[in-house]
């Protein structure tokens, strides 16, 4: 099951349970309250890892060089393995120009160099990860796609993110770059859930909340709900989405298949975020019967 903490702590390779820890949408107005926070990660030592599932800076400040580099420094602060997917405002959203009118590509390239130049976690303690990026020559740009298992549970990352994942009009090559990374996150996908079809659970981290109100019609996330609730269906056991953006915590279950009928097997946790200096403490205990109980959480912070 999935239950809401922070730290972490080794278990035996055969055990059923696996705790970590996942977090968004920070450091947003206070680097020193998000600095407190990984402290308090950093002293529980229940929690193997740390997922951090983007948005490191508000959606009104620069996009600049600096801006990444110091967060960046905050993230080593981690004493076990932090695991970073990037979110909207930190490249999809940099063109305008309260963030410093910058190219979407070129931030992304950006961030690309600077957390994802190695095939390990950040953190002070590391972890291996695959790469998408390493493993397809057809998507070979995608370096920021990663998985890892851990005790038979397996994690994906997918760079999909808020503000309908730049399937933008407005923007010039919003829609063909929306087009490009939506493929390489579906195979990716699809991938991962062969691969790892004997995995006992999925987790699938992104920043954007697929959900979300303000989504408009002509939706950025059509492709992956369809793909996902095929890929969970097939998989039968329990999937994980985690997910940000909307910064208020939530755990519900909002995929539907083709016919409207909600897919079972997979729970989606929101975390908190924005002014909500907030952890979640996931615990997974693959030996529970039904998926509420397979994923346990609890929220903690300032």
């Amino acid at each position: 099951m999935f239950w809401i903490a922070a730290a972490s702590c080794s278990l035996p390779l055969h055990a059923t349970e696996l705790t970590f820890t996942a977090i968004g949408d920070q450091p947003y107005f206070s680097d020193d309250a998000f600095s407190s926070l990984i402290k308090k990660i950093n002293e529980d030592a229940s929690s193997q890892f740390t997922i951090h599932v983007g948005d490191i800076k508000n959606g009104a400040n620069t996009c600049s060089d600096e801006r990444f580099s110091s967060v960046k420094q905050l993230f080593n602060e981690f004493t076990r393995p932090l695991i970073y997917t990037p979110g909207d405002n930190e490249w999809t959203d940099c063109h305008r120009a309260s963030n410093g009118s910058y190219n979407q590509l070129e931030r992304l390239q950006k961030l690309r160099a600077l957390f994802f130049e190695k095939t390990q976690s950040l953190g002070q303690n590391k972890i291996q990860l695959e790469r998408q990026g390493d493993l397809s020559l057809n998507h070979r740009s995608y370096i920021e796609n990663v998985r890892w298992t851990i005790q038979r549970i397996t994690f994906i990352t997918i760079n999909q993110v808020g503000s309908n994942n730049n399937l933008d009009p407005d923007v010039p090559g919003a829609i063909d770059e929306y087009h490009q990374r939506n493929a390489a996150n579906m195979a990716w996908l699809k991938d991962s859930f062969k691969r790892f079809q004997n995995s006992q659970a999925i987790v699938v981290a992104m920043q954007s909340d697929i959900s979300d109100p303000r989504i408009p019609k002509e939706s950025g996330f059509k492709e992956f709900i369809a793909t996902i609730a095929t890929l969970a269906k097939t998989y039968k056991k329990p999937v994980l989405l985690i997910q940000g953006d909307s910064h208020q915590f939530k755990v519900d279950q909002p995929i539907k298949d083709s016919n409207g009928g909600t897919v079972s097997n997979i729970l989606r946790m929101i975390v908190p975020g924005a002014n909500l200096v907030e952890a979640v403490q996931v615990k997974v205990d693959t030996q529970q019967p039904v998926i509420t109980d397979t994923f346990k959480f609890k929220k903690y912070g300032f």
